[in-house]
């Protein structure tokens, strides 16, 4: 479809070399040094996420939450030990996979965990 969009609009450029560029900058200048990866369903964008990681010797934390299983050989299927194995994910690390719809667990990890800090930070500031 891009194809025959390009004839319309010829300046539409779609350079996915810039894009893994921008992203393993990301990873690789992480500031400070940890990285996380919080993986809502699979496929196409957690290869890439995994990947950036890999070019600074594996993320330090990671979660993934999709329902894909692992048996069918897919990437989204697959457990994070296929990401340590290739380095994607530190060996000293301990990453999970939740078996479970993201838009059923992600926002129940969030209130659980980020969003109780942010309470805390702000409890008691009458401002």
């Amino acid at each position: 479809m891009l194809y025959f969009h390009s004839f319309r609009s010829p300046g539409l450029v779609v350079d996915i070399v810039q894009d893994i560029r921008a992203i393993n900058g990301e990873a690789v200048h992480a500031s400070p040094r940890k990285t996380g990866m919080i993986i809502l369903g699979g496929g196409i964008p957690k290869h890439h996420i995994c990947n950036a990681n890999m070019m600074r010797n594996g993320a330090d934390y990671a979660v993934y939450i999709n329902t894909a299983q692992e048996f069918d050989g897919s990437d989204s299927g697959a457990l994070p030990d296929e990401a340590v194995s290739w380095g994607k994910i530190r060996g000293s690390a301990t990453p999970i996979k939740v078996h479970c719809d993201a838009t059923i667990a992600f926002p129940l990890l969030v209130s659980q965990t980020f969003a109780k800090k942010i309470n805390e930070k702000f409890k008691g500031n009458t401002h």
